[in-house]
């Protein structure tokens, strides 16, 4: 594998030829901006973008008043390597608010482990119901200190419309779900991503993100997928390092609030 043909790769399939990720969600190519627009609870934003730079602030209006339109706020997914080299510097003078940047990663599935060790007394179950979605929540809303109510109503959004393209999995310690995380493979295309993977406190650093990937990756190589892909946290890149994945660039979520 070589970082930049899975760059480039990723860039044309994930993201210049995208597909909804939702019911009641469409993917629009306009004017050199590949955007998704959805229910107020499904991700919106920018996908991928392609100008230069005289005509990245008209674009970047385009896009605000497209959004502001329809009542939502919306990201603009932005990576290390697009262009203009300011457009970041473009998007926070038109009002967005950077979050975080995130490594993307990636690795064959089949070349990782199919399986790894989880805590004495610790399950993995799929989730397939609304009761699996409701663990799914506390899960992250206690590991990541956010409200996670819109990531529960995607979920049974895709488990009721399109159960193929999403897996789910909550690890239980006596009935208590302490690991979530999911898979969302995208058809037709070389890659599968891994979401969400979170750990309440008290019970990380006992293997259970190691676990939840091989599980994940093993799912999408069954599935024939080749890759699977992730937006990395600091606290998860060294552990993708030592399984074998590859830092392909780094990309920044840049918000705007209608």
């Amino acid at each position: 594998m070589e970082p930049q043909h899975l760059r480039d790769l990723h860039d044309l399939q994930l993201r210049r030829e995208a597909r909804p990720d939702g019911p009641g969600c469409r993917v629009e190519h306009i004017d050199g901006v590949v955007r998704q627009t959805g229910p107020a609870h499904a991700w919106n934003g920018v996908l991928w973008s392609g100008f230069d730079a005289p005509a990245a602030d008209g674009a970047i209006t385009a896009q605000i008043e497209h959004y502001r339109a329809a009542g939502l706020s919306f990201e603009w997914k932005l990576y290390a390597h697009d262009t203009p080299a300011d457009l970041g510097d473009r998007l926070r003078a038109a009002g967005f608010t950077p979050e975080e940047p995130e490594t993307l990663m990636a690795a064959e599935a089949a070349a990782l482990p199919r399986e790894a060790p989880l805590p004495e007394g610790v399950e993995l179950r799929a989730v397939t119901d609304e009761a699996g979605v409701r663990q799914v929540v506390e899960v992250h809303e206690r590991a990541f200190g956010t409200d996670s109510s819109d990531l529960g109503r995607q979920l049974l959004d895709r488990l009721a419309a399109d159960p193929d393209t999403i897996t789910a999995v909550v690890a239980l310690a006596a009935g208590e779900p302490v690991s979530a995380a999911r898979l969302e493979l995208y058809p037709g295309t070389d890659f599968a991503g891994l979401w969400g993977g979170g750990t309440v406190e008290g019970w990380r650093g006992r293997g259970l993100y190691r676990a939840l990937v091989a599980h994940r990756a093993r799912i999408a190589a069954d599935r024939g997928h080749r890759y699977v892909q992730v937006d990395a946290a600091d606290t998860s890149r060294p552990i993708l390092r030592r399984l074998g994945f590859l830092t392909l660039t780094t990309t920044t979520p840049y918000v705007y609030e209608v």
